[in-house]
């Protein structure tokens, strides 16, 4: 299986092209772009990081390591997609015009975290795992029903592809010719399973002959190839030749969540290894060095800017005002019932300090 789905690339790790029928894709501009975004949300994503760690958000899930394949696969849509995220996601959900702020609320507990901006639509993260990909496929069906012509992206993780809602989710997508693009992101661990003790087939893309959907393999840290294949796929489903499967092929450097400790599970000297050799960001910026596109002052630059508009993000979460507690009472029913009712009760007096 692994040599029916071979692993697509367009730049090597050295930067150096790979695909010529792709090379017309890569400008100076389009490199730019790339760079701004994956700089970009690496550094929210190791801020993030640093806000747990000082309590000041709650357990939060990293994906450093992942840029390209968040990166290329959200810049393949039209703004007025659908993108389906997971808890993982939150560098596409930037990229394709998310809220920093708003992503901030969502790890701080806040419901006004689940708010995407006017006129984008991005479901609220999918944390049960894989549940969002019958959604986002509903959606897309919905959308072709319609005629919109608009298209949704499911992203999930390899330990998704274990669960009912996955192989429901494709079945459905391959009935109704759904215009989806279903985009795993292996990054080789479930929480702590490695793939080879979580599934015996060789690759997740050939999981996509059962249901007859068309299915590939990309570089995960190859953010043309992820671009320029999901692009493709999202071409496809928007001229109704129905939905895609892409394993895009990467690795997370850090922890599952900030509550995991990966040196538990495998040995964190091969994240170390990666991340000298193959890291998604510095292939992009050898690729631009290769053909004299990278400025260091403008990098700077854009790095500063960038940390800016972070901290600006993170006064604005820390400035809203406490949220209501009792919201998690009212909100459970559409009418009140008596045993909410009387834990709502119950709370009220713990709050006023007459609870014995």
């Amino acid at each position: 299986m692994e040599e029916r789905f071979p692993i697509k690339r367009v730049i090597d790790a050295s930067g150096n092209l790979m695909e010529a029928d792709d090379a017309g894709e890569i400008t100076q501009e389009l490199c730019e772009t790339f760079y701004r975004h994956m700089l970009r949300i690496r550094l929210f994503d190791q801020k993030c990081i640093s806000l747990q760690r000082q309590g000041r958000i709650g357990t939060y899930a990293p994906f450093e390591g992942q840029e390209a394949s968040q990166v290329g696969s959200a810049l393949a849509l039209k703004s007025d997609d659908w993108m389906f995220p997971s808890y993982r996601d939150h560098g596409a959900a930037l990229t394709f015009g998310h809220s920093m702020e708003r992503v901030l609320l969502f790890w701080n507990g806040r419901n006004e975290g689940n708010v995407p901006p006017e006129g984008k639509n991005i479901f609220p993260p999918g944390i049960p795992i894989a549940t969002q990909i019958p959604h986002a496929v509903g959606a897309a069906y919905a959308e072709k029903l319609k005629g919109t012509g608009r298209v949704s992206i499911a992203y999930f993780g390899d330990g998704a592809t274990s669960e009912g809602d996955f192989h429901e989710g494709l079945n459905f997508a391959s009935v109704t010719g759904a215009p989806v693009v279903l985009f795993n992101q292996n990054n080789q661990y479930a929480i702590s399973v490695p793939l080879t003790k979580q599934m015996k087939t060789k690759t997740i893309a050939q999981k996509g002959l059962a249901y007859d959907i068309p299915s590939l393999r990309i570089d995960g840290n190859d953010v043309f190839a992820v671009y320029t294949e999901t692009k493709r796929a999202v071409e496809r489903a928007r001229k109704g030749e129905g939905p895609t499967l892409i394993e895009s092929v990467t690795w997370r450097y850090g922890a599952h969540t900030t509550a995991d400790d990966p040196t538990k599970y495998r040995d964190q000297a091969e994240s170390e290894q990666r991340r000298k050799l193959d890291d998604p960001i510095l292939r992009l910026e050898r690729l631009m060095k290769n053909h004299d596109w990278f400025n260091e002052n403008w990098a700077d630059d854009l790095k500063d800017a960038i940390v800016d508009e972070i901290e600006h993000a993170v006064a604005e979460m820390e400035s809203y005002p406490a949220p209501d507690p009792t919201n998690l009472f009212d909100y459970v029913f559409e009418k009140p019932v008596w045993p909410v009712q009387e834990q709502k009760e119950q709370f009220l007096q713990y709050q006023r300090g007459d609870q014995k």
